[in-house]
């Protein structure tokens, strides 16, 4: 029986080539927190979290200090007893946040090890759903300085040209007369059939301020309005939901199935978007979208489509992966050995095991705020 026997971390700092305006942040470079986890046969697999545009130690020493001690010398195959012994543990730091991020990366590590070991992906030893294939959105539509809806719109026809058949832009940042100009030029850019999600990144404080603008937009039909509010304020997406001719997305924060099972419970949004590396992991986005379904609620994914691909392929009610098509506001692109493929709006799946790829050891090194360290 092989044995977790080596635990790596590193912090990498990716600059992006010019700043992502949304409604809430200027993003000029995301930190990204690697880790690798090696076992007695000699198999190895690799996870990551994103840590925001600083303050990724945090991630890096809940690694070192706090979850990598209870995993050595265990077996890599008990993810169930390995996540809740790292949640325990943590139980003082942090259940959300940093500490749940780090306690993530290694969770898909031990998935992406276990699959490696099967020689199967990752997609297929989780229990296909897709084949072949997953449904991808096309992600963008941030704000720019000039020429904002002329420029959004040719985005919107790009994508449109490239296959997809929905795709999200950002609103909340602009005055609501502005915003509905742009949906509008957004709107007419794609035609009536296809999908347009709009992303208001937590822009609103209560439901009066959010349908000040969703009122105005009904009609052009986008298909929901994410994040409304602050994560925290389930009580007024849960109003909202109940107001708004456009349906409510959120859950890109969210972490643990608890949470989820709150934002079911009060009925606060049609679409849940639990994030890999913000919910604990391989292990709970599972239970998430196994709770879900039960409610018969779709999941959709948050960004990082190289870790999301395998999970929406295996989840029955995963209905979309967001879908970056350049590195120009997500670039986790740049650290890992292959290209993901589109094709008529599909993101294609690997047949090489786990996840599929590796970390491009030099580029690491490059970018590293703190190089590979063992625990």
């Amino acid at each position: 029986m092989p044995r977790i026997e080596s635990i790596r971390s590193a912090l990498v700092d990716c600059p992006l080539d010019s700043p992502a305006v949304f409604s809430t942040r200027r993003v000029a470079s995301r930190q990204y927190l690697l880790v690798r986890v090696r076992c007695s046969d000699g198999v190895e697999g690799i996870g990551a979290t994103y840590c925001g545009d600083r303050g990724g130690e945090l991630c890096h020493i809940a690694v070192q200090q706090l979850l990598a001690p209870v995993l050595n010398g265990r077996d890599p195959h008990a993810t169930e007893a390995l996540w809740t012994a790292m949640y325990k543990e943590a139980l003082l730091q942090g259940r959300t946040g940093s500490v749940m991020r780090a306690l993530g990366a290694l969770d898909i590590a031990l998935w992406d090890r276990n699959a490696r070991a099967a020689k199967q992906p990752l997609w297929k030893y989780l229990g296909a759903y897709h084949e072949g294939s997953v449904p991808a959105y096309a992600s963008g539509g941030y704000y720019r300085e000039t020429d904002d809806e002329v420029q959004l719109a040719e985005e919107m026809q790009a994508y449109c040209e490239s296959g997809f058949s929905a795709m999200k832009m950002k609103v909340g940042r602009a005055s609501p007369a502005i915003d509905e100009r742009r949906v509008a030029a957004a709107r007419e850019a794609i035609g009536p059939d296809r999908h347009l999600m709009m992303d208001a990144n937590n822009s609103w404080s209560d439901v009066a301020e959010a349908m000040q603008f969703l009122s105005r937009v009904g009609d052009l039909h986008p298909y929901w309005i994410e994040e409304p509010f602050s994560p925290d304020d389930i009580e007024n997406h849960a109003r909202l939901a109940r107001v708004s001719p456009v349906p409510v997305a959120t859950g890109e924060v969210e972490a643990g199935r608890w949470r989820f099972r709150e934002l079911i419970q009060n009925e606060a949004a049609a679409f849940l978007q639990p994030d890999v590396f913000a919910c604990g992991g391989i292990t709970e986005w599972r239970r998430i979208a196994a709770l879900a379904s039960a409610f018969g609620l779709p999941v959709c994914t948050h960004a990082w489509h190289e870790f999301h691909m395998p999970l929406i392929a295996s989840a029955p009610n995963g209905l979309f992966v967001e879908y970056f098509p350049d590195q120009r506001i997500v670039n986790l692109q740049q650290l890992i050995d292959v290209d993901v493929r589109v094709r008529d709006g599909r993101i294609l799946l690997t047949e090489e095991p786990g996840l599929g790829f590796n970390f491009i050891e030099d580029v690491v090194a490059r970018l590293a705020v703190i190089s590979w360290q063992e625990a």
